[in-house]
């Protein structure tokens, strides 16, 4: 197989990282954290003004209709930079959901916002109880005249403040863990009713609580057909996932990097730290770790947008197991080897470690994922 990048591919890759660059020092990323919106609205202007935006979206829509690799590139590139715009939530998760469920009238009144970067949207899946489970609803959507009233209660909606509209699940049959009366509104949060407490997260995003209260959403509101929408829910969580260890390899690789600059300048005993053999045997197995998540990441990217099967499922589980293994070895062994100024927040290090912990609990962690990987399997030699 040929992972030689196309030149606009890299051309691409070389465009997301000079931007990243550009707008986030580290400085600059500590001063968005403190700001209101969390982030940097003028660099998420930007990413939509280069077309970005744009990539993971259909081109009937307006989009570029980027692969799973293309996702991948940006998404290495903001992770490798700490960026704290919701750029998967909105453009790779709640885009794909929309382009996926929506018809014709939902795609062409909201899509071509979301490619231009004047719309982000927000995934609210997570329930207090539901634990990574999808199909773990209670949040209840009842029919009344003109539309749907929504109740209950949904938490860690990354991107949440930001968004103008929020894809929310609610079951409108069925009980709190069937597969089958799942369905998905697009909620506005101005909705009456609708409470939200916004926070930021321990590695640098914002996420929201949703409280709602007798909720009502037009009949329009409703993507895809009502108690259906699970597959499309699971299938989506895939493409997020590829995009999520691209994430973490970037940070990984900057991680690395840092760790390797300090063990070349640290001098102890008049002589660079990183002429000790057992520190040179840590980051030998440090990049190991490193390369086998990259090939893992790899392939998530490719089978990301693959038809939905129990094959691709079963790969993307096994890329978040190993990611998500790997970010959290090279985060404690880069901050073993810095020592205490690897736990300080003055420096950049210490956020990597965070954000790499933080993912592998974002969109299933390495148990979950280990055990879907288990079930498919069986699934398969049951079936030979």
């Amino acid at each position: 197989m040929d992972f030689t990048l196309s030149s606009e591919q890299q051309m691409l890759q070389d465009t997301v990282a000079r931007l990243a660059r550009d707008h986030y020092s580290f400085e600059a990323r500590k001063g968005y954290y403190r700001s209101e919106a969390g982030m940097s609205p003028d660099f998420w202007n930007q990413l939509a003004e280069l077309g970005l935006c744009s990539v993971p979206i259909d081109q009937a829509h307006g989009g570029f209709g980027g692969s799973g690799v293309d996702n991948w590139l940006i998404m290495a590139e903001l992770g490798r930079n700490l960026c704290l715009e919701p750029f998967l939530q909105s453009q790779i998760h709640a885009a794909g959901l929309l382009q996926q469920l929506g018809d014709a009238d939902q795609q062409g009144q909201w899509l071509g916002q979301v490619a231009e970067g004047a719309l982000q949207l927000a995934v609210a899946l997570e329930e207090p109880q539901s634990h990574y489970q999808l199909h773990d609803v209670q949040t209840c959507a009842r029919p009344v005249d003109g539309g749907w009233r929504l109740s209950g209660r949904k938490v860690a909606v990354v991107g949440g403040a930001s968004a103008g509209l929020i894809l929310v699940s609610a079951r409108t049959a069925g009980d709190d863990r069937d597969d089958q009366g799942i369905s998905l509104f697009l909620l506005e949060p101005q909705a009456v009713g609708l409470k939200r407490h916004d926070y930021p997260c321990i590695d640098g995003p914002r996420a929201s609580d949703l409280i709602l209260d007798d909720v009502f959403v037009a009949e329009g509101a409703l993507l895809g057909k009502a108690g259906e929408a699970l597959p499309a829910l699971r299938y989506q969580q895939g493409r997020a996932i590829a995009g999520q260890c691209a994430e973490a390899v970037g940070g990984m690789q900057e991680a690395f990097r840092l760790t390797l600059d300090y063990l070349k300048t640290r001098k102890q005993f008049g002589a660079p730290i990183g002429k000790f053999q057992v520190l040179q045997h840590r980051m030998a197995d440090m990049r190991a770790e490193l390369e086998m998540a990259t090939s893992m990441a790899i392939l998530a990217a490719c089978v990301a947008d693959q038809a939905d099967s129990d094959e691709r499922s079963r790969q993307l589980a096994a890329a978040k197991f190993v990611v998500v293994r790997a970010a959290r070895l090279i985060a404690e062994q880069a901050i073993q080897l810095h020592g205490g100024i690897g736990m300080t927040w003055e420096y950049n290090l210490a956020h990597h470690a965070k954000r790499l912990v933080m993912l592998s609990h974002q969109l299933g962690d390495d148990d979950h994922h280990l055990q879907a990987y288990a079930r498919l399997l069986t699934d398969r030699a049951h079936a030979h």
